[in-house]
């Protein structure tokens, strides 16, 4: 049986070019309601406030991600490992799916929507809810996506070290935010893929290109998702939602769309997911323009802090941020404190609305070992990315940088 569709279907896309779709399983899957809403989940959440371009989605990226995977197992079989059809077909579905379960603003309002529930945990609710509707052809996608595969290098490919998601973010973003630093040698890294033993490796000719693809990342971390500026817009779209449920939940009438009611209605966790179906639904139906909808909404509510922070978010009057390795001075926090609570008459219980304290982390590459980047050299012997690389400060890579951000409206 032909599992090709009967139309060949090509997507263009602005940083791969042409990307093939492979079977007809795979154009169902992506033509299905559940990803399609990834066309109305930015890649970036509010990024676009600091670098006008990234407007790119969820949708963008699982495909790219999709064809990378395709590349890197294009690589593996002509260097005569043995993947069978259904291993392959089940390793592109696995990434193409892998952030299915990503909420409005993606990264951003992760922890703040939901309670202790992160996106891969929903995606593999969704993923599941899929097999049982495509009658259980999602299975041994599903295994790699959960690294319980027999063949460990599926799941390394979906995540890792090196894995296509990290390559098609990193190259997807550094496009549309115009920030070259971040640009690295993904096809030479796939080129350089290899399996010892059933796991990644790469072979000791790509040793540079992973130098440089750890070097791309920390700086992309900084310079984009870690932004002072991006880290300012998430705060305060995080306490607009939190002011949201903070009036919900004490009885306050507010608009919302029905999607986002339930989520500022309740305190929803992984075990509700779960145990109630419905939750789901409206998850899935739920995306960045609910919360658009709302916010410019919410710019005329009559609770004043609520309307402050969507007038600032809608009009871009940003948070003034310190983001910084050093402690701030005390006295210089509680003096912008008390100058809030006098501009805006709150009091203490409502300040954290409106100035947000706290630390972000980061780190290139993580040293445990079964996250390690292998190398195979030349004599067949493999060893750590660390010890195959000529460049003295390797192993700062893996040192966690922490910031301490400080973020205030600005008052004249």
């Amino acid at each position: 049986m032909n599992d090709y569709p009967q139309q060949r279907k090509i997507i263009n896309d602005p940083v791969h070019g042409f990307i093939r779709i492979p079977t007809k399983l795979i154009l169902k899957l992506i033509n299905h309601p559940y990803f399609q809403r990834l066309r109305r989940i930015k890649q970036l959440g509010l990024t676009e406030f600091v670098y006008p371009g990234a407007l790119h989605t969820r949708f963008h990226h699982a495909i790219g991600a999709m064809n990378l995977m395709r590349m890197a197992l294009d690589t593996l079989r002509l260097k005569e490992h043995k993947i069978s059809h259904k291993e392959y077909e089940s390793a592109l579905i696995a990434i193409l799916l892998h952030d299915i379960g990503h909420g409005a603003f993606s990264h951003a309002l992760e922890c703040t929507i939901l309670k202790d529930c992160h996106h891969e945990e929903l995606s593999l609710l969704i993923m599941e809810k899929l097999n049982k509707e495509f009658d259980g052809q999602l299975k041994i996608a599903i295994e790699i996506f959960k690294g319980n595969y027999h063949r460990p290098f599926f799941h390394q490919l979906v995540s890792g070290q090196i894995d296509v998601d990290r390559m098609d973010y990193l190259q997807r973003d550094c496009f549309f935010t115009g920030v070259s630093e971040g640009t690295i040698g993904g096809e030479r890294i796939i080129r350089m893929m290899n399996l010892k033993d059933n796991k990644l490796v790469i072979e000791e000719k790509g040793v540079y290109s992973i130098e440089h693809f750890l070097n791309a990342r920390r700086m992309m971390y900084w310079q984009v998702y870690l932004h002072k500026t991006t880290v300012s817009t998430e705060q305060m779209l995080i306490q607009t939602i939190r002011r949201a449920r903070f009036l919900v939940q004490n009885k306050n009438k507010l608009f919302s769309t029905p999607s986002l009611s339930i989520f500022l209605e309740n305190e929803i966790t992984l075990n509700q997911f779960e145990n109630n179906k419905n939750i789901l639904d409206y998850f899935i139906q739920l995306d960045d323009y609910d919360i658009w909808a709302s916010i410019k909404v919410w710019t005329k509510n009559e609770d004043k802090i609520l309307s402050s922070l969507s007038q600032m978010i809608v009009n871009r009057r940003l948070f003034k941020t310190h983001l910084t390795t050093e402690e701030l001075d005390q006295n210089f926090k509680n003096e912008i404190k008390e100058k809030v609570k006098k501009h805006f008459e709150i009091n203490d219980d409502e300040l954290p609305f409106l100035v947000c304290e706290g630390q972000i982390t980061n780190s290139a590459y993580a040293l445990e070992k079964d996250e390690e980047i292998s190398i195979l050299k030349k004599n067949g012997e493999v060893i750590n990315i660390t010890n195959a690389s000529d460049i003295p400060y390797i192993d700062s890579f893996s040192q966690a940088v922490t910031k301490n951000y400080f973020c205030y409206p600005k008052i004249k």
